[in-house]
């Protein structure tokens, strides 16, 4: 199963409130090679307005460097959350340092930009809309060839849960595998054998994990999420079945793992569905749980 945007199956998802276009405009800014593709808009090609001044932005498609990222307007509901940030790579250290003031300008540092053991510069922040990055300088053959990599931390009642949550989605996608774990060695708050650091492949694609046993302030969130590609029904099924483990938090294709991740699983066609003119197709879509191709095809 691969996606045309840029051959991914897996794409993070970012939520806003209102500013997913401003929001693509800076982070597409950070990298040379970045770019926004296909905005969708409320009001336009059958999208609900909820709200919303009607040509204002609802879905945009954008890419870091090569890696694509989807984000959506969609109200205040849901805020992002450093349980999963996006971790960027630079070779050269004033593209790191350029980007590192962009993204800090109004914005919360989480751990300063300077030397630490694993790199000659690094540094953690939230931007100004909450979204939460790791800048670092090495190379992109250290994370598979990606300037941008998702990084799940479990904290909290999740704390410890990484090593699990690794194993199941590995065994979960095709073409995954495990690159590497380093493990707490017991000697701080986090317990022996928890993860420090994990990077591991899903369908092809570079990610990482950890546990942290420290006191957070936060949690996964529906505002960080990740959506599947599926070619068809027994795919969705597949999917849905194996990670859906709280059903009041299924609606529309999204759904919750027993980790607290939040994924969408919808067909790569979907956009294409909710176009159609007849109103029907987005009604019925959004009594959805998991997603019924052959109930939207053929209304639409």
């Amino acid at each position: 199963m691969r996606d045309d945007r840029q051959g991914r199956t897996i794409l993070p998802h970012l939520w806003f409130d209102e500013a997913a276009e401003e929001a693509a405009q800076l982070y597409t800014a950070l990298v040379p090679g970045s770019g926004i593709g296909t905005i969708s808009r409320y009001g336009k090609a059958g999208f609900e307005l909820h709200g919303r001044p009607e040509g204002s932005a609802m879905n945009v498609e954008m890419h870091i460097g090569d890696e694509p990222l989807l984000a959506l307007n969609g109200g205040p509901h849901f805020r992002p959350s450093p349980a999963i940030s996006y971790f960027l790579t630079f070779e050269d250290r004033a593209g790191l340092d350029r980007a590192w003031s962009a993204l800090g300008a109004g914005g919360r540092i989480r751990m300063p930009l300077d030397a630490y053991p694993w790199s000659e510069r690094y540094g953690w922040l939230d931007d100004r809309w909450g979204v939460s990055w790791q800048l670092a300088l090495g190379t992109l053959a250290q994370t598979g060839g990606q300037t941008l990599t998702p990084m799940l931390l479990f904290t909290g009642a999740q704390a410890g849960q990484a090593r699990a949550a690794i194993a199941h989605y590995t065994g979960l996608f095709p073409d995954s595998g495990v690159e590497g774990i380093l493990r707490h060695d017991g000697s701080g708050p986090d317990p022996k054998d928890t993860v420090m650091h994990a990077q591991f492949q899903l369908a092809g694609q570079t990610f990482m994990a950890g546990d942290s046993a420290l006191s957070h302030d936060f949690t996964f969130t529906e505002a960080n999420s990740f959506v599947v590609f599926c070619t068809d029904q027994a795919q969705i099924d597949h999917y849905w079945n194996a990670l859906s483990a709280v059903p009041e938090a299924e609606r529309c294709g999204w759904l919750k793992d027993r980790f607290g991740v939040s994924w969408q699983i919808i067909p790569r066609h979907l956009p294409q569905l909710l176009s159609s003119p007849d109103p029907r197709v987005m009604e019925a879509f959004m009594q959805m749980r998991k997603i019924d191709i052959a109930t939207l095809e053929e209304i639409a």
